[in-house]
């Protein structure tokens, strides 16, 4: 009884716990760079589960120490307005040194912090802020270690790391014109977060220009405070103007050249309903000791070049031209080519996503996730045999491919020399444990709390389609002493996956749930990663149909399985594309979803960026029946099911009108409806009490509308 008794009582304290930690993240190590002698690992933590501040730190001989505390620095006060955005596409959740850059040896380190800029040696000496033009943003140091570039006020800079010959390599030509910086699109949708790269030799610096002129601006208020202005941001929605992104070469010494990136793809592509063959989008860059690489898009997305380019000339050669009848999926970590120049390309083979490395191919069935890098010629990435685990893999020319990391869960790697860090996340939690000569020397502490709940999913493969699900069942519950209401709590949408062999802030939500009295159901179904390429384009055409249907039959296979399952009382909640899934049950399928809260959710599919949405639909004038059927408002008068919607009012990713119309279209076909708007919120939730009380609200909602007060 008295272990009942606090089981009850952690679950009432969850929310605040969740909200607090910021999702579990305080404390977590990452962003982990390796000396190339593999003696030294760079990572960010914060100080403990309920520090949002992270500082930078430095592993050597199996000690760790602190090399820059924020706090001792003067903290971080005014954070330049691009940082900002920065940020927020990359969900930052806390402060302080959040980035970091090194030199080759990983023996100088520069960071911001503040709009200020610091370097400090991983050999010794304190922290020192250097003198800059302006405010800060992405500083990245050169190889040598001898010059750092920077950004501010949209221009690119250098300086020597003594502080001296601080120099302007591109100024922007106007203010919707920036060097060195990504663009919306490329950081929110491709996953290309920077916009420059420094030569091998130092001398020189692959710099993106991108010109937000042509891009429609959308402006974001804030009603709470209407004293303070809208802020103003280029954003692309389907079917509008991309910016233009340029790239060019830029010398220490002011020369330049722009890259002769071809204007579209004129043989061998792929035509469809909708083709638009315009290499719009800059997707990946490198520059190795053979030269810089980049990899360009069509606007339809249907081919990828990857190009050579002569630094000197800007001249460009086309190495390889990938093509797909759907779309090309991006590989992350990609192009990259060997030490020997030898290319590392992803390649389909039997509807599996693999690598070919030379004259070498990924065995058959492994779905190959990520590039993590390379040491000499070893090739190391992740990839999948079962798409609930992700484990590092290597492949060098003798040994052939060989798999890291052991035992089922999620794992990922930073390397260096012979030392591999071991980033995993299992059943257990986090750990990160670092490997010399593929032996454990040494463990870098994981801070983050301990969730109050502990999640006991039950991992279930269902129906025909093997839909790879997990089951949460409250720990008090003894089977067949009553039936209980079913929550499904999916995200199922592109890019993600939750029902994974390991243990992670959604679980403990999910569990959370369940101890409130209900069944908690999450499923992974047909357009997320890691089941091959068919799985993954079912969605091509309609974003909706099929993903419901596979929420549907699981929800029917899992009550076969478990029959305390109430399929009369369903609710089914969600955030970003997991709310719109949720909104869309109530609305296409009230004989199945009897409630749904819907966060965050993209309502209207003409309001989402190009290269995203596009991917999916196609272009708007010519495919719109796409986002008819893929979009919620046309199908407004459906709703017959207690639906409450719930949006950050700051949210700049899917914005805030994506709930006005939905509501509006709601309140015009007469259909009753709850609206909770989030004051200060962007997509990401981080004010404590908005995410302590917002679970809270959520259960209470659902016990209502199903008539179902629990236990």
């Amino acid at each position: 009884m008295a272990d009942y008794a606090q089981d009850l009582m952690d679950a009432q304290d969850f929310p605040r716990q969740y909200a607090r930690t910021r999702r579990f993240s305080l404390g977590v190590p990452r962003r982990f760079t390796v000396s190339p002698d593999g003696s030294r690992v760079l990572f960010v933590r914060s100080t403990g589960g309920e520090d949002g501040v992270s500082r930078l730190w430095l592993y050597e001989d199996g000690q760790e120490r602190v090399l820059a505390d924020p706090l001792a620095l003067g903290g971080e006060e005014d954070v330049p307005e691009a940082e900002k955005v920065r940020r927020e596409r990359a969900r930052e959740t806390s402060s302080g040194v959040v980035s970091y850059a090194t030199d080759s040896a990983a023996l100088l380190v520069a960071f911001a912090l503040g709009g200020e800029l610091w370097t400090v040696r991983t050999d010794g000496g304190p922290p020192r802020r250097m003198a800059t033009a302006g405010p800060v943003v992405d500083p990245r140091l050169a190889p040598d270690g001898e010059r750092i570039a920077y950004v501010t006020g949209g221009a690119l800079r250098v300086v020597r790391t003594d502080g001296s010959d601080d120099r302007l390599l591109a100024a922007p030509e106007s203010p919707e014109v920036t060097y060195g910086l990504s663009d919306h699109v490329s950081a929110e949708s491709i996953g290309r977060p920077r916009g420059h790269w420094w030569s091998p030799d130092g001398d020189a610096l692959l710099v993106a220009r991108v010109d937000s002129s042509a891009v429609q601006r959308w402006y974001i208020a804030d009603p709470a405070h209407p004293t303070k202005p809208p802020t103003s941001m280029p954003y692309p929605a389907a079917g509008t103007a991309n910016a233009e992104v340029t790239m060019h070469i830029v010398r220490l010494g002011g020369a330049r050249v722009r890259v002769e990136i071809p204007s579209a793809v004129t043989e061998d592509h792929v035509e469809s309903e909708w083709t638009d063959p315009t290499l719009e989008y800059v997707t990946a860059a490198v520059w190795d000791s053979h030269g810089p690489l980049i990899s360009v898009q069509t606007r339809d997305q249907r081919s990828v070049y990857v190009l050579a380019v002569d630094p000197a000339t800007g001249t460009t050669e086309i190495l390889r031209h990938a093509r797909d009848e759907a779309w090309l999926s991006l590989m992350p970590g990609t192009p990259v080519r060997l030490p020997s120049g030898t290319p590392v390309i992803p390649w389909c083979r039997s509807d599996t996503q693999g690598l070919r490395i030379g004259e070498a191919f990924t065995p058959d069935g492994l779905e190959v996730r990520e590039v993590i890098g390379t040491v000499g010629e070893r090739l190391f990435f992740t990839a999948s045999e079962d798409p609930t685990e992700i484990h590092v893999w290597s492949h060098d020319p003798d040994a052939g491919f060989v798999r890291v990391s052991e035992g089922p869960g999620v794992h990922t790697a930073a390397v260096g020399g012979d030392t591999v860090v071991l980033d995993s996340g299992t059943d257990e939690g986090q750990s990160v444990t670092v490997l010399h000569g593929g032996k454990p020397v040494g463990r870098i502490a994981v801070l983050a709390e301990e969730p109050l709940v502990t999640p006991r999913p039950r991992f279930l493969s269902l129906g025909e389609r093997e839909l790879r699900s997990q089951l949460f069942l409250p720990s008090w519950y003894e089977p067949g002493s009553g039936r209980l209401p079913v929550l499904l709590n999916p995200y199922s949408g592109p890019a993600t996956q939750i029902v994974v062999r390991a243990r992670g802030w959604w679980t403990a939500v999910s569990q959370w749930f369940a101890e409130q009295g209900f069944a908690v159901l999450v499923t992974d179904g047909r357009g997320t990663p890691g089941r091959g390429r068919a799985w993954e384009k079912a969605i091509h055409g309609d974003r909706l149909t099929p993903v419901l249907k596979d929420q549907i039959d699981a929800l029917h296979e899992a009550a076969a399985l478990h029959p305390d399952l109430d399929l009369d009382a369903v609710a089914i909640r969600g955030w970003s594309y997991g709310g719109y899934l949720a909104a869309g049950a109530v609305l296409h399928h009230p004989e199945v979803f009897h409630a749904a809260v819907a966060g965050a959710a993209p309502t209207d599919r003409r309001l989402y960026d190009t290269h995203w949405e596009e991917r999916f639909l196609g272009h708007p004038d010519v495919l719109p029946e796409n986002y008819e059927r893929s979009s919620l408002v046309p199908y407004a008068h459906k709703l017959t099911r207690p639906l409450l919607l719930v949006h950050g009012v700051a949210d700049d990713n899917v914005v805030f009108a994506h709930m006005l119309r939905f509501s509006s279209a709601l309140l015009a076909a007469g259909r009753p409806h709850a609206v909770l708007p989030l004051s200060g919120a962007t997509h990401l939730v981080t004010q404590q009490d908005q995410a302590s009380n917002l679970m809270l609200l959520e259960a209470a909602f659902m016990k209502k509308s199903l008539n179902s007060p629990g236990i």
